[in-house]
């Protein structure tokens, strides 16, 4: 199957079935983007517009300014911010400069700050400048590969006049820090560091071997481990995804709420810049009445959400004054990171003018980031990812026995291309378990249709055993998310007490907005279940929340549900 590649017959016309790849690295690619698309706004951040060549100016003045303070080719460069134009300077800076990047949860706790920070021995950090008071003297004195720290401020590049930002301070909307001095490491203010005259000094970078970032899994399932990505993995996604979207470039307008300490956040950053598409940064993916705003005022041409985002946007009172024309305005809707109910999407498109608009993908950390996509003008199957990309091989394979499973048939998802990563930094045991003879075992279960489209049903670890059948959680949240009442669904395996090693169906449930868990609510949503699930997939145990948990991101957070499942039985 992956050999054939059988889906390319499906491809969009335009589509190549193999592409020649870039051999720069990234702050070569970058800068030149930022100069051939100079006067476009690069940057829309609160009430500030940046040009793309002022952009460049302050990547470069970063890249000089850690040059200056000691980096070497291969040092490590920490981003322990929210979505700021400072992420970005800082990451285009590290590129230019000879460094390699790690996003830094600021959500993190002190001990996986610590932990993550020494895993991968940074040299630098650029931090918020409250997170550097308050949480860094917890774990400093316990990263000795730390040596300069650059401390930040949200308000710094968001245009406000000086008196909003002062007021904004005062009053604590906008927090502050104290920059005190630290024994042993250089503390340098932000824009101070972004005050050093431009004189970088020339880096030999090997794109396709040397690394661009040391990217963390989420930790879900545990430690995080930290993905070498190479400037070629990057690269080559950056141009495989270019060429399957045909868009004019230095033409869009593009709204994104994923976080850039996340792999999809920072694809989107590096590639927006890539294609010269102005970018609507969001700092706050929480803030829907503030990315409202930002629809109805710049009137974005493409926007890209987690399935969680949109529906809250979808929620949100506020979104139905959107004018019809600007959300006609708006080509592409991308949606990934998590699966998106079919029957969410057909709602969502009907409420935002999005009909054969909605481009649902499909990948991960590992695969740099993706690895299917659904056709930008051929027909898009609502509820599967779409197609693997050019280069890209897909090979489905039975969770026991490894061997390949035929058309129709679910299998755990093993990929290999340009843009699939090799291993994990310092992490030999995690590695030889997840890429094996050449391939990277995802975790993930998917099902192939005639014409090459890939469905996700689970990940192996939420797949469950019932009686002796195998039920794949994604289809029975498909299922239930079709029931008028269900706005989101999560489908956990609880341990059947009486049955050793089987367990029992789940299913966490959160209402729209206006509908109650009343008798007759519970009872219709049963005899749902009941007639278009088979009777091992329907849910024994139901529960009703008003939201449910989820990652940064906008994950379901599956292991939360399941810790407070073993909570309550204890």
């Amino acid at each position: 199957m992956s050999k054939e590649r059988f889906w390319t017959k499906t491809y969009d016309s335009h589509v190549p079935k193999t592409l020649e790849y870039p051999r720069e690295d990234l702050g070569t690619i970058s800068a030149r983007a930022m100069e051939k698309y100079g006067d476009r706004v690069g940057f829309y951040f609160m009430d500030n517009e940046i040009l793309f060549k002022d952009v460049l100016k302050k990547a470069q003045a970063f890249a000089t300014f850690l040059q200056n303070n000691g980096l070497k080719k291969g040092d490590v460069v920490a981003m322990n911010i929210p979505n700021s134009p400072q992420y970005l300077f800082t990451l285009y800076g590290t590129f230019m400069a000879g460094g390699v990047s790690t996003g830094l949860s600021p959500l993190l706790s002190p001990v996986e700050m610590a932990y993550q920070l020494n895993d991968c021995k940074a040299k630098f950090v650029v931090t918020m400048d409250i997170v550097y008071e308050k949480v860094f003297p917890k774990f400093l004195e316990k990263v000795p590969s730390l040596e300069v720290i650059v401390p930040t401020n949200i308000s710094e590049y968001m245009g406000f006049s000086g008196f909003k930002v002062f007021m904004g301070k005062l009053i604590g909307k906008i927090p502050k820090g104290k920059m005190n001095p630290w024994p042993g490491k250089k503390v340098v203010p932000f824009l101070e560091a972004m005050d050093t005259p431009i004189n970088i000094k020339k880096v030999d970078i090997d794109a396709k071997n040397d690394l661009a970032l040391i990217q963390y899994t989420g930790g879900t399932t545990g430690t995080p481990k930290g993905t070498e990505i190479t400037h070629y993995n990057l690269a080559a996604n950056m141009h495989q995804f270019d060429t399957w979207l045909n868009r004019e470039k230095g033409t869009d307008i593009t709204m994104s709420a994923f976080p850039y300490f996340h792999i999809a956040g920072l694809f989107i950053g590096l590639f927006l810049t890539y294609i010269g598409s102005s970018h609507i940064i969001i700092a706050n993916p929480r803030d829907t009445d503030h990315m409202i705003k930002e629809i109805t005022e710049r009137k974005p041409t493409c926007f890209g959400n987690v399935p969680t985002l949109f529906l809250m946007i979808q929620k949100n009172p506020k979104s139905k004054n959107i004018p019809p024309e600007i959300l006609e305005n708006i080509e592409l809707w991308v949606s990934g990171a998590a699966p998106f109910p079919a029957e969410a999407v057909r709602d969502f498109e009907k409420d935002f003018y999005s009909q054969n608009k909605f481009v649902e993908v499909y990948g991960m950390t590992e695969s740099a980031v993706l690895a299917t996509v659904n056709p930008a003008l051929g027909k898009k199957k609502i509820g599967s990812v779409g197609l693997p990309l050019p280069d890209t091989d897909v090979k489905l394979v039975d969770v026991e026995t490894g061997k390949e499973v035929p058309i129709g048939q679910p299998g755990e998802i093993l990929l290999k291309g340009p843009q699939i990563t090799k291993r994990y930094y310092n992490k030999p045991d995690a590695t030889a378990k997840t890429y094996i003879d050449g391939w990277l075992h995802t975790g993930d279960v998917g099902v192939f249709d005639e014409d090459g489209y890939l469905t996700i049903v689970d990940r192996t670890k939420d797949m469950l055993v019932v009686s002796g059948f195998k039920v794949y959680s994604v289809h029975v949240e498909d299922v239930l998310t079709k029931h008028p009442d269900i706005q989101l669904v999560a489908i956990i395996g609880v341990p059947n007490p009486d049955r050793p090693g089987a367990e029992i169906v789940k299913a966490v449930v959160q209402l729209k907005e206006g509908v109650n868990p009343t008798d007759d609510v519970k009872a219709s949503i049963q005899k749902y279940a009941e007639e278009n699930l088979a009777k091992y997939e329907v849910p024994k145990i139901w529960e009703f929340s008003e939201e449910l948990p989820t990652t940064m991101v906008g994950k379901v957070l599956k292991r939360a549900l399941r810790e407070e499942g073993k909570e309550e039985s204890n």
